[in-house]
């Protein structure tokens, strides 16, 4: 919506140029590059699961669906934040699912 010139209206105010302005660091920093995606899942592998992650796996093993609450609770403790234990939560039971779904193929 460029300015028209006139004082009043929708459109009011002296015509100018809009800048483009460069993107700040700070827009890009929830991305994750292919790279580190890549050497966190290496890691995770050659490392294995912490204690607090087996013990949230052991919760969703013994609690089911029902556990998920306790899940989070458990999580958000350990982790701080309320978005940190929802993804550390559906990590858990992505990587339950890939147990379980290779359990079953053997």
């Amino acid at each position: 919506m460029s300015s028209t010139g006139i004082s009043v209206g929708l459109k009011k105010g002296y015509p100018v140029e809009k800048r483009t302005v460069a993107k700040r660091p700070s827009q890009n920093k929830h991305r994750v590059s292919k790279r580190t995606a890549m050497v966190r899942e290496l890691v995770g592998e050659v490392m294995g699961m912490s204690p607090y992650e087996k013990r949230l796996l052991d919760m969703l093993k013994v609690s089911g669906a029902s556990g998920e609450k306790r899940m989070y609770k458990f999580a958000k403790r350990r982790l701080g934040s309320h978005k940190r234990a929802l993804k550390k939560r559906e990590q858990i039971k992505e990587m339950y699912s890939k147990i379980r779904a290779k359990a079953a193929m053997n």
